[in-house]
């Protein structure tokens, strides 16, 4: 019996780590080939390059219409931080609503809002066109960076809510016993003890902003405007060809790095923050 167990654990572990070698090959692949010269890249597939220059990270960075990677990295990190803080402040507040506070209507509301979650993006993404051009803000980040501070992310809210939710109500009341008001107990107690679902919130919010093309495609239409991702689209030509691979992969790999740094430096409080959300529903 000990013997098969040993037997199922060691076939289970090889199967796990078959698999991540597969997924992680890509990425592998992506970082070798950016040292690569252009002409080697298809040509020498393997993982030990023959060659290897940095060129392509020189002529990466130059980036595109005048306008280097440094600018895009730039955007990018202003609009992840503008979405970071938009979401924790409006995220917070509407999870507070729904799970402490007692207004008419709240379960209806709160149903309406999980409603949400099962309707494609891309179903209001005329009407949401629409309403920007309206407004005039085409070409610049607020149709990206202003929905957030709306609590549109109706994910973030229904995390945060079942965190709120499994707090203890006593620590609410001493506080409010002790003369805190509704604000007050929300700034002094629920905050703070909700750190580890507002940094999942941070993680969640900053990887999905970094990562998404294609509202950055839509609505950032100046060259001073772009993303990193978008600025990745640039080395496609307008047959859908690339001219330039070894720029694209190195600009690829350093577009990782970001969230490479921020998902491993703050994995603790991410994971705690995943295992405490469904502890009460």
């Amino acid at each position: 019996m000990k013997t098969s167990t040993v037997i199922r654990h060691t076939l289970t572990h090889l199967f796990i780590i078959v698999l991540g070698l597969i997924m992680i090959y890509p990425i592998a692949w992506m970082i070798v080939s950016s040292f690569k010269p252009n002409n080697m890249i298809f040509s020498d597939p393997g993982l030990i390059p023959k060659a290897v220059t940095t060129e392509n990270y020189i002529t990466g960075w130059d980036g595109y219409a005048g306008t280097s990677f440094g600018k895009f990295f730039k955007n990018s990190f202003t609009i992840c931080a503008l979405a970071i803080v938009g979401n924790l402040i409006s995220c917070t507040m509407a999870a507070y609503a729904f799970a402490r506070l007692k207004f008419v209507g709240r379960g209806f509301w709160f149903a309406v809002m999980m409603a949400t979650l099962m309707l494609p993006g891309h179903v209001t993404l005329v009407p949401r066109y629409i309403l920007f051009n309206t407004f005039g803000w085409l070409g610049s980040i607020l149709p990206i960076v202003a929905p957030k501070f709306l609590a549109t992310d109706a994910f973030f809210v229904f995390l945060l809510v079942q965190f709120i939710r499994s707090l203890p109500k006593e620590l609410e009341e001493a506080a409010t016993i002790d003369g805190c008001g509704t604000f007050g107990v929300f700034l002094r107690i629920v905050i703070p003890l909700a750190s580890p679902a507002l940094v999942t919130t941070a993680l969640f919010t900053f990887l999905w902003t970094w990562d998404d093309f294609f509202n950055h495609l839509l609505y950032l239409t100046r060259p001073d405007t772009f993303t990193v991702s978008r600025a990745l689209r640039t080395f496609i030509g307008d047959a859908g060809a690339v001219s330039n691979w070894g720029g694209a992969l190195a600009m690829g790999t350093l577009s990782i790095v970001p969230a490479f740094i921020l998902f491993f430096s703050l994995q603790k409080y991410f994971v705690q923050g995943i295992s405490t959300t469904g502890i009460k529903g």
